[in-house]
C-alpha cells in the first residue's frame, strides 16, 4: 500500500515509504523571506547550512519546537515543501496517505494541529502513531505482543521514556530537556569558561563531534573572543565536553528514570530481560547510554538506526493499520 511515513522532529525530518525505504532525512529548518514568511525558499540541509549567516531580509525558521508544531503557518509551508520533494508529480498518489509520528506527551490540541497541517500540505487519511511505538516497530519489535517493551527517545526538543504492551501505554515520562538544551549548555560553557562565543552550528558540531570511545581525543572550536571581539580557536578534550554536558544530561536521565515507578512488577521483569531500546540522536551522545543504564538499573541497547527508525516504523504502519488502531 502506498503512502508516506513521516517523523517531523525538532532537529530532523525523516520520511519513508513501505517500498522505497527512507526517501528524505534532512534537518528541520526552513528559509523564508521576511516579506513572505509562509513560503519556503529552501528546506533541510540547504537551510540548516545558513543558520547564523542569513542575509538581511531572509531568516531561518524551525517549524517544530519540543517535538510539536511551533507555528501553524511555517509548519504548513515546511511540510508542503517536504511532500513536494519526496513525492513529485503525485508519485505516491495525488494526495498520499500518511502516518505521522507524534510524542506520547503531546496534547490533544498539538495532535490536532499536526493532522491539520498534514491535510493542508496535501496528504489524506492522516493517522498519528506514538514516536516510541513507531521506533520499536522500525527496529523489529512487535508493539502488539503481550510482552512489555520500554523505549527511551532523546530527540532535539523532548526526551521521553515509554513502556507499552499489547496495544496500550503502561507508563510514560517526558521532559523538555533534550538535544537543544545540551547544545545550549555547551554554548554557555564555552562562553563562561573559555571566553569564546560560538555559533549554534559550531556548538552542535562540538556536542556530537567526538565518538563515545575516544578517550583523549580533542577537537578545534572556532568563534569570537568574548573580550576582544577577535577570531579565536580553542581545543576541547572529549572529557571536557562530556563534563560540560553532564549537568543537563543528568537532569534528563533523572526525569526519565522515574518511569519505572509506574511500571507493574511483571512488566519490569519483561524489560529487564529484554533491555531498554534507545532511539533518537541524543542517545548517541558520549556517555548517555551508560548514564541511562546506571540510573535505570537496566541494560540499554541502541537501535541500529536510531535517527531513522521512527520514520521506518511509521512507513511500516501503512501496511499494519492494526498498530495505528491500537495506539491512536
Amino acid at each position: 500500500m502506498g503512502g508516506l511515513g513521516i517523523d517531523i522532529g525538532t532537529t530532523n525530518t525523516v520520511v519513508g515509504t513501505p517500498d522505497d525505504g527512507i526517501v528524505l532525512n534532512e534537518p528541520s529548518f526552513m528559509l523564508v523571506r521576511s516579506k513572505d514568511p509562509n513560503r519556503a525558499l529552501a528546506i533541510g540541509g540547504d537551510a540548516h547550512d545558513l543558520v547564523g549567516r542569513t542575509p538581511e531580509g531572509i531568516s531561518s525558521v524551525r517549524p517544530m519546537r519540543d517535538g510539536v508544531i511551533a507555528d501553524l503557518d511555517s509548519a504548513r509551508a515546511f511540510v508542503t515543501a517536504v511532500i513536494r520533494r519526496v513525492a513529485p508529480r503525485g508519485r505516491y498518489g495525488v494526495r498520499p496517505r500518511g502516518v505521522v509520528a507524534v510524542p506520547v506527551g503531546a496534547t490533544t490540541l498539538e495532535r490536532r494541529a499536526l493532522v491539520e497541517v498534514a491535510h493542508e500540505a496535501g496528504m489524506r487519511k492522516v493517522a498519528l502513531v506514538p514516536v516510541p511505538v513507531a521506533g520499536a516497530l522500525g527496529s523489529g519489535m512487535n508493539p502488539l505482543e503481550p510482552r512489555a517493551h520500554m523505549v527511551v527517545d532523546i530527540g532535539g526538543g523532548t526526551s521521553e521514556i515509554t513502556a507499552f504492551c499489547y496495544g496500550g501505554i503502561l507508563s510514560h515520562r517526558s521532559c523538555r530537556l533534550a538535544g537543544d538544551e545540551l547544545t545550549s549548555a555547551l554554548y554557555h560553557y564555552l562562553r563562561d569558561e573559555h571566553r569564546i562565543i560560538v555559533g549554534e552550528l559550531t556548538a552542535e558540531r562540538a556536542k556530537i563531534g567526538i565518538p563515545d570511545n575516544s578517550e583523549g581525543q580533542t577537537m578545534t572550536v572556532e568563534g569570537r573572543d568574548a573580550v576582544s571581539g577577535r577570531a579565536r580557536m580553542v581545543q576541547l578534550r572529549a572529557e571536557e565536553i562530556a563534563e560540560a554536558l553532564r549537568p543537563t544530561a543528568t537532569g534528563i536521565v533523572q526525569t526519565l528514570s522515574a518511569c519505572l515507578e509506574d511500571l507493574p512488577p511483571q512488566a519490569v521483569g519483561d524489560v529487564m530481560s529484554e533491555g531498554v531500546l534507545g532511539i533518537g540522536g541524543g542517545t548517541l551522545l558520549r556517555g548517555m547510554s551508560q548514564m541511562l543504564e546506571e540510573s535505570l538499573g537496566i541494560g540499554v541497547k541502541l537501535a541500529e538506526r536510531p535517527v531513522t527508525c521512527v520514520a521506518e516504523g511509521t512507513a511500516a504502519c501503512l501496511n499494519h493499520p492494526e498498530v495505528v488502531a491500537a495506539y491512536s
